[in-house]
């Protein structure tokens, strides 16, 4: 099933790795932050990827 959301829970360290990985979706301001608008069906591995190394866990999507 295509991921539908992404957020960051709170604990993010904004080490910057998530927006390394996946830039179309992740961006880092003051904190990090999920670009609003973006395709996610499209970009699926990528969010995976940033999620599963996060060193924080803090990346969820459903």
């Amino acid at each position: 099933m295509a991921i539908k959301k992404v957020w960051i829970e709170e604990g993010c360290t904004v080490c910057g790795l998530c927006a390394e990985i996946c830039p179309e979706v992740f961006r880092i301001e003051a904190e990090a932050t999920v670009i609003p608008g973006v395709d996610l069906s499209k970009l699926e591995g990528c969010v995976k990827e940033a999620a599963e190394n996060c060193p924080v866990e803090v990346i969820k999507y459903e």
